[in-house]
């Protein structure tokens, strides 16, 4: 190849390479701004409720203008799906790895550790999941937190099943219930204590279900 068309090859190359590399570095500051944003959402939602937040509450948090917060979402309630549908699929997430089937086959006090803790986890590390699904009053995120209770009901049904086979249906239902009942109401009380005081209410979640829970388990599954 002639040195002068070889010159313009190699530099149509780093012209190309140029081009490509513009567009992925303005993506990635794109999703690291969205990241910001969300981050802040999450702040104020916790802070102030949804109702009460606002987008220039948010912008604030996040340390820009309105302006740049409404590069990336139009409204407060967009905000609040987005981070809502990473908090859900997180949440799906951690309550897969909790019910393992492996978890299932313990001792009903090991059982409820390996369940309970990363659930109670996901709740303190993440205290906007509980501000959007209880508060925000979004349809879309309504009808996925019932798919999630659904499926989490479905799971718990699953573990009972495992420690007494020989449940009724009728008391499977009414007992799953009273367990996701049990764990969404202590988790208000969790949620609003930190340190020993935490540790004492996750305890007594612990001791009430065990309570609950020991005449139901099998003399095959204790053993």
């Amino acid at each position: 190849m002639p040195r002068a068309a070889k010159d313009k090859s190699t530099e149509t190359g780093a012209e190309s390479d140029a081009d490509t590399a513009a567009p992925r570095r303005r993506q990635a500051r794109g999703e690291r701004r969205i990241s910001q944003l969300l981050a802040a959402a999450a702040g104020v939602f916790c802070r102030t409720g949804y109702a009460a937040a606002s987008t220039n509450a948010i912008a604030r948090e996040a340390g820009v203008s309105p302006g740049t917060l409404y590069q990336f979402f139009p409204n407060k309630e967009a905000i609040a799906i987005e981070l809502g549908g990473q908090l859900l699929h997180r949440a799906q997430e951690t309550h897969g790895q909790a019910f393992l089937p492996e978890n299932l086959c313990r001792p009903l006090p090991e059982l409820l550790d390996a369940v309970l803790d990363p659930l109670i986890a996901f709740n303190c590390e993440n205290p906007a999941f509980w501000a959007l699904m209880h508060g925000s009053g979004i349809p879309g995120i309504a009808q996925e937190h019932e798919e999630l209770h659904s499926t989490m009901l479905g799971r718990v049904q699953g573990a009972l099943r495992t420690i007494s086979p020989e449940i009724a249906p009728a008391e499977l239902d009414h007992t799953s219930n009273m367990i996701l009942g049990i764990f969404k109401s202590s988790l208000d009380l969790i949620l609003a204590h930190e340190g020993a005081e935490r540790d004492a209410y996750v305890a007594e979640l612990k001791t009430v279900l065990l309570r609950y829970l020991e005449p139901m388990v099998t003399t095959t599954h204790s053993r």
